[in-house]
Protein backbone atom coordinates (compact mmCIF):
# COMPACT_ATOMS: atom_id res chain seq x y z
CA UNK A 1 0.00 0.00 0.00
CA UNK A 2 1.78 3.55 -1.35
CA UNK A 3 0.97 6.62 1.08
CA UNK A 4 1.51 9.89 0.53
CA UNK A 5 2.37 12.14 3.07
CA UNK A 6 1.73 15.96 2.64
CA UNK A 7 3.45 18.88 5.01
CA UNK A 8 1.48 21.86 4.77
CA UNK A 9 2.84 24.97 6.01
CA UNK A 10 0.52 27.44 7.91
CA UNK A 11 2.18 31.16 8.74
CA UNK A 12 2.66 31.61 12.08
CA UNK A 13 2.07 35.59 11.82
CA UNK A 14 -1.42 35.40 10.01
CA UNK A 15 -2.38 31.82 9.33
CA UNK A 16 -1.78 32.19 5.84
CA UNK A 17 -0.37 29.24 3.34
CA UNK A 18 3.63 29.72 4.59
CA UNK A 19 6.42 28.69 2.21
CA UNK A 20 8.70 27.42 5.04
CA UNK A 21 10.73 27.92 7.71
CA UNK A 22 12.27 30.47 8.19
CA UNK A 23 15.56 30.17 11.20
CA UNK A 24 17.60 33.08 12.51
CA UNK A 25 18.87 34.32 16.55
CA UNK A 26 18.99 36.88 18.27
CA UNK A 27 21.15 37.43 21.42
CA UNK A 28 21.48 34.19 22.78
CA UNK A 29 18.32 32.43 21.25
CA UNK A 30 17.64 30.79 18.43
CA UNK A 31 14.41 30.91 16.46
CA UNK A 32 12.49 29.38 13.83
CA UNK A 33 8.95 30.85 12.49
CA UNK A 34 6.66 29.45 9.03
CA UNK A 35 6.26 32.48 7.14
CA UNK A 36 4.49 32.78 3.91
CA UNK A 37 6.60 34.67 1.14
CA UNK A 38 5.33 38.22 1.74
CA UNK A 39 6.17 37.77 5.60
CA UNK A 40 9.42 36.43 4.98
CA UNK A 41 10.02 39.43 2.40
CA UNK A 42 8.76 41.75 5.33
CA UNK A 43 11.30 40.07 7.65
CA UNK A 44 13.94 40.30 5.33
CA UNK A 45 12.75 43.40 4.72
CA UNK A 46 13.15 44.83 8.47
CA UNK A 47 16.56 42.99 9.00
CA UNK A 48 18.44 44.33 5.91
CA UNK A 49 19.92 47.70 7.25
CA UNK A 50 21.19 45.56 10.91
CA UNK A 51 22.91 43.14 8.37
CA UNK A 52 24.24 45.34 6.36
CA UNK A 53 25.90 47.23 9.25
CA UNK A 54 26.62 44.03 11.16
CA UNK A 55 30.37 41.70 11.07
CA UNK A 56 30.24 38.23 11.57
CA UNK A 57 31.55 36.93 14.68
CA UNK A 58 35.21 35.18 14.23
CA UNK A 59 34.10 31.73 15.58
CA UNK A 60 31.90 29.47 13.29
CA UNK A 61 32.45 26.59 15.88
CA UNK A 62 29.08 27.16 18.02
CA UNK A 63 31.06 28.36 20.69
CA UNK A 64 31.14 31.65 22.54
CA UNK A 65 33.24 34.51 20.41
CA UNK A 66 34.62 36.23 23.61
CA UNK A 67 36.45 35.44 26.25
CA UNK A 68 35.64 35.05 30.15
CA UNK A 69 37.81 36.76 32.17
CA UNK A 70 38.82 34.88 35.64
CA UNK A 71 36.32 35.49 38.59
CA UNK A 72 38.41 38.42 39.95
CA UNK A 73 38.98 40.40 36.57
CA UNK A 74 41.95 39.11 35.81
CA UNK A 75 42.25 36.94 32.06
CA UNK A 76 44.75 34.51 31.56
CA UNK A 77 45.81 35.55 28.45
CA UNK A 78 48.05 33.43 25.98
CA UNK A 79 50.85 35.32 26.53
CA UNK A 80 51.36 34.10 30.50
CA UNK A 81 50.15 30.58 29.93
CA UNK A 82 54.17 29.72 30.50
CA UNK A 83 54.22 31.12 33.64
CA UNK A 84 50.47 29.62 34.95
CA UNK A 85 51.43 26.36 33.87
CA UNK A 86 54.89 26.77 35.90
CA UNK A 87 53.05 28.26 38.91
CA UNK A 88 50.40 25.22 38.49
CA UNK A 89 53.16 22.26 38.32
CA UNK A 90 55.22 24.50 41.26
CA UNK A 91 51.98 24.43 43.32
CA UNK A 92 50.94 20.46 42.80
CA UNK A 93 48.59 20.82 40.07
CA UNK A 94 48.81 18.66 37.19
CA UNK A 95 48.80 20.28 33.74
CA UNK A 96 50.00 18.72 30.25
CA UNK A 97 52.49 21.29 28.52
CA UNK A 98 50.19 22.08 25.58
CA UNK A 99 46.72 22.08 25.49
CA UNK A 100 44.20 23.77 27.48
CA UNK A 101 44.94 24.66 31.18
CA UNK A 102 41.97 23.63 33.49
CA UNK A 103 39.62 26.13 35.07
CA UNK A 104 40.29 25.13 38.39
CA UNK A 105 43.67 25.86 37.75
CA UNK A 106 43.08 29.57 36.35
CA UNK A 107 41.49 30.26 39.55
CA UNK A 108 43.81 28.69 41.76
CA UNK A 109 46.26 30.76 39.81
CA UNK A 110 44.21 34.15 39.92
CA UNK A 111 43.21 34.26 43.03
CA UNK A 112 46.77 33.79 44.46
CA UNK A 113 48.30 36.04 41.55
Amino acid sequence: MAKNVVTQYTDDLDGSKAQGTVHFSYGNSVYEIDLSAKNTKALETALDPYIAAARKPRSTSGRRVTRRGAPNGKSAGTSNLGEIRAWAQSNGYTVAERGRIPATVLEAFNSTN
